[in-house]
């Protein structure tokens, strides 16, 4: 996440939110909160649709997508449920980045049936064409999904609404480079902050005992059989405590 948020502090963003969600909606100073949230969680938005340039689709469309995703974050959250806003923002903007890639990626929306048997022809295609030693034929790659000709036929009509850009694709006039070319590498210095943040509210479904068990197996890297001395119960029983836990927060985490 940025660390500048305009001219508000990260803690200062934090509490906008948490202050507009206390209040009743019909509240008159509801409105002006709502505006200073957005404008202060806006740079988070920008992040994360930046993570998905350079894929076919434009930054200000991006752009626009993480901001819908924020606007239903803000809107929606509840800091009863003990979850910071930005722990609950990330992954609901993510999820809305994702979707438009999902959806917008057709130029033309045909039925997620088709979409489907697009993508089952081409893994078969690829597949057959390495082992018959040719490109299969309508025939053989019905024959190979177990459907008609006429399913295969109207799943690669359907496919020619899918728009894709290729690697190849000149970038500038004169600057020689391609669009491969400008593609960079996931920063996983980025995931992991991410993963931080939604990890720290999701430790508060775990009891007592269970947080400090799962920080001393993962932040002091003890093993079971130490842990099971500090708290004086059976390596056993840590173990079984240890997947309670973890189960605990993919669930929380999931949920989230």
């Amino acid at each position: 996440m940025p660390t500048t948020m305009t001219s508000t502090t990260p803690a200062d963003a934090a509490e906008l939110v948490n202050a507009m969600a206390a209040l009743p909606a019909e509240h008159p100073d509801r409105s002006r909160l709502r505006d200073r949230a957005i404008e202060a969680w806006l740079p988070l938005a920008r992040h994360l649709a930046q993570r998905y340039a350079n894929r076919g689709e434009h930054i200000d469309d991006l752009f626009q997508t993480a901001t819908v995703g924020l606007l239903k974050a803000i809107d929606r959250f509840d800091p009863q449920f003990g979850v910071d806003f930005a722990g609950y923002a990330i992954p609901t903007v993510v999820g809305e980045i994702k979707r438009h890639f999902r959806d917008r990626t057709w130029s033309i929306r045909v039925p997620r049936r088709l979409q489907e048997m697009r993508m089952a022809i081409t893994a078969a295609n690829n597949e057959l064409t390495q082992t018959l030693g040719h490109s299969a034929t309508v025939a053989e790659i019905a024959a190979h999904l177990k459907v008609t000709e006429e399913e295969v036929l109207e799943g690669l009509e359907g496919g020619r609404a899918y728009s894709a850009t290729s690697l190849s694709t000149p970038v500038g006039m004169e600057s020689g480079l391609e669009l491969g070319d400008t593609l960079g590498g996931e920063d996983h210095g980025y995931e992991l902050a991410e993963a931080r943040i939604a990890l720290g509210p999701a430790m508060s479904c775990l009891t007592e005992r269970e947080q400090r068990i799962i920080t001393l197996r993962f932040y002091g890297n003890l093993t079971q059989t130490e842990i099971a001395r500090q708290i004086g119960v059976s390596q056993m029983h840590v173990s079984r405590l240890i997947s309670q836990a973890l189960t605990k927060l993919r669930t929380q985490l999931a949920a989230g």
